[in-house]
């Protein structure tokens, strides 16, 4: 049995969440457990308390330790490793520091996280390059399936691959290792989004040897907001600066790498969340006697064992292998009633309020590709237990019931 880590023997629970909610959305910010959020209290009072003292004489040195015991656990050199405050920061600092021209191409896929896609939109318009996109299905049968699709739209002029690591939309972890590996042999440095890896996969960055990667530290690592870190290979670091251009950019010295010295300083902000990771990484890896590896073990078992459940009540066999879930499981639901576009940029469909409204339930139901399709996707963390599933699976059929007729999901009508 999957047990959750807030079960009432237990004492209380390590999360602030609000125990009216079945809270099955971890994915989209996370969050943070109160020993954690305590720890980053006490950064906050010590920089308030002398603040000189803190971002002027302490704080460089306080950031490298914490870079450190990520960079640790991450599997690269600390000094590739930069803090930034979101994947997407991480993201439009690399693609707005490369130079590209008229004839490149840029390449993504049809499942990349809005938001990076429009950084990649922006570049590529400002710059005459074109963005080619790979189609990888949702449903899909086989890792094969993706590589395919993106080798496929590999071309001569192809200069750069902006690839997710777990699709934000679809949950599925794409085959990162091989895709890399097989893009850089044709001569095409990737840009991995790895927003939600960090905590729900094991990383070997230096390992995978990708030319930049990004990741968030509040998703899966229960950092708190603001807490994410990119890492840029050595020999193309000297390319790469932080969207803000502060001191560092004319800074006379020599101890350490331009780029460590532009990133270690963008300005006046708080840094806490940065200094927590460590805190993060040790507190999570202390839930469970199995450490880490059994966290990212039990929420995999738990998104699996979510998908035995809502795939017969929705009809749908599993849209994609089991090799391809991690914590993160979604299915397509049936068109909703309406093609407009989202109100907020963050979206709430209707169907997302209703089960929020009338069951407590807190899950995304995401426009995706473009609406009136839409998926529903479900999160496991610790906190979270198969019967909070069960009771999706009892309502969610009979809510789509009520809503008007729309196209009915299946690998036709994705």
């Amino acid at each position: 049995m999957i047990r959750r880590t807030d079960d009432p023997s237990l004492g209380r629970s390590p999360w602030p969440l609000d125990p009216a909610v079945t809270f099955l959305n971890h994915g989209s910010f996370g969050s943070c457990p109160r020993a954690v959020l305590e720890h980053q209290l006490e950064w906050r009072d010590r920089m308030e308390r002398q603040p000189i003292q803190f971002f002027v004489r302490d704080l460089e040195a306080l950031l490298d330790r914490a870079r450190e015991s990520l960079a640790t656990f991450v599997g690269a050199a600390t000094e590739d490793l930069v803090f930034v405050t979101n994947a997407t920061t991480g993201v439009n600092a690399v693609l707005r520091s490369l130079s590209f021209q008229a004839g490149d191409e840029l390449l993504v896929t049809n499942q990349e996280y809005n938001a990076c896609r429009n950084t990649l939109d922006f570049v590529a318009a400002r710059s005459g390059a074109s963005v080619a996109v790979a189609e990888i299905p949702f449903p899909v049968g086989s890792e094969e399936e993706v590589v395919a699709a993106v080798l496929g739209r590999v071309g001569p002029c192809t200069r750069l691959a902006l690839l997710d690591h777990v699709v934000s939309q679809t949950g599925m972890v794409l085959p990162v290792e091989r895709l890399v590996n097989a893009l850089q042999d044709r001569g095409v440095d990737v840009l991995v989004d790895g927003a939600h890896a960090p905590g729900m996969v094991p990383l070997k960055l230096a390992q995978l040897g990708a030319a930049y990667y990004t990741g968030n530290c509040h998703k899966w690592l229960c950092a708190p907001k603001g807490a994410a870190f990119l890492c840029v290979r050595r020999d193309r670091q000297t390319a790469v600066r932080p969207t803000v251009i502060s001191h560092g950019a004319n800074s006379p010295r020599t101890d350490r790498s331009r780029y460590q010295i532009e990133f270690g300083w963008t300005g006046t902000g708080d840094a806490s969340a940065w200094l927590t990771v460590p805190e993060a990484i040790t507190f999570m890896g202390r839930l469970l006697p199995g450490g880490w590896p059994e966290v990212m073990r039990r929420n995999r078992e738990l998104a699996l064992a979510a998908r035995r459940v809502l795939g017969p009540a929705l009809g749908l066999s599993s849209p994609c292998p089991d090799a391809m879930v991690g914590s993160l499981a979604a299915f397509p639901l049936p068109d909703a009633d309406s093609a407009e576009p989202p109100k907020t940029p963050l979206y709430l469909d209707p169907l997302q309020e209703a089960l929020l409204a009338q069951h407590g339930i807190e899950v995304p139901v995401i426009p995706w590709p473009a609406p009136p399709k839409r998926v529903i996707r479900v999160s496991a963390q610790l906190y979270n237990a198969l019967p909070q599933y069960e009771r999706l699976a009892a309502v969610l059929p009979r809510l789509l019931a009520e809503e008007p007729p729309g196209c009915v999901p299946s690998v036709e009508c994705p």
